[in-house]
């Protein structure tokens, strides 16, 4: 059976702390939520409750990879094991890397790099007992050697590696994204159910673009992936925009 979650990325316009903003997605019917950046205004203790009130599960979290490969970044001084150790308390087994540069994706032998680092950071989440996802945009779906990037790298990563298909981005990028489910069913273990319009390259709300909803759905139905995950990255009504995923995604599932 596959549940259904929202990626908070969606609501960071709100000017609400996360524990609210849990109740929230806890009223529109979520099974889970994919956490993004929203996680440090509430002690943990807190998220948890609202967690727990709501009846929501922690499906995976959004972390940059410079936080995985101890770098610190601009906002974010979370090295590897404070990281880890954050969303281990939020009961998240699922860590994804939610963007690369397109120039990673240029070029086989750059390609072939990013698959290398990956392989490197699924060997340390291992030995924590988290797996390791990547999630895509439309940059990976560049033609290196005669086929998308992306399968490249789902080729040359071990098979430990998740994928999270970004559904909209990858019909900007050129894919069917229910075809690519359906290729890869091993490997994917998340999929992000956005839309998109495709003459104007950006995403829109769900069922208002090119996405063939139903036929993505089934798709993740028989790849058997643990999430549906709603995300809208620029929503005008981010509460709205929220509650119409849940709505949308419970009919695609009937």
């Amino acid at each position: 059976m596959v549940d259904i979650a929202v990626q908070l990325y969606t609501l960071r316009s709100l000017d609400a702390p996360i524990t609210d903003l849990l109740d929230r997605v806890g009223e529109a019917g979520y099974d889970g939520v994919e956490f993004a950046y929203r996680v440090d205004d509430a002690p943990v203790e807190d998220v948890l409750a609202a967690l727990d009130r709501n009846g929501l599960e922690a499906a995976s979290a959004h972390v940059p990879i410079e936080a995985l490969e101890e770098t610190p970044v601009e906002a974010l001084e979370a090295a590897f094991d404070d990281t880890v150790d954050l969303y281990g308390r939020l009961g998240v087994d699922t860590l994804v890397v939610p963007w690369l540069d397109p120039d990673h994706f240029e070029r086989a032998a750059a390609v072939d790099a990013v698959a290398a680092r990956l392989d490197d950071l699924a060997d340390a989440l291992d030995v924590e007992r988290v797996q390791l996802a990547y999630h895509n945009h439309d940059q990976e779906f560049a033609t290196v050697d005669g086929a998308p990037a992306l399968e490249r790298l789902i080729d040359r990563t071990d098979a430990r590696i998740g994928f999270e298909i970004d559904v909209g981005w990858a019909l900007v990028g050129g894919s069917d994204p229910a075809a690519l489910i359906d290729r890869y069913p091993d490997r994917i273990t998340h999929v992000h159910a956005s839309d998109a319009d495709v003459d104007r390259g950006e995403l829109v709300e769900l069922g208002s673009g090119d996405v063939e909803l139903d036929a993505v759905v089934a798709s993740a139905q028989r790849a058997d992936c643990e999430w549906l995950v709603y995300e809208h990255d620029d929503p005008a009504e981010p509460l709205a925009s929220m509650e119409w995923g849940a709505t949308a995604l419970r009919d695609a599932l009937d």
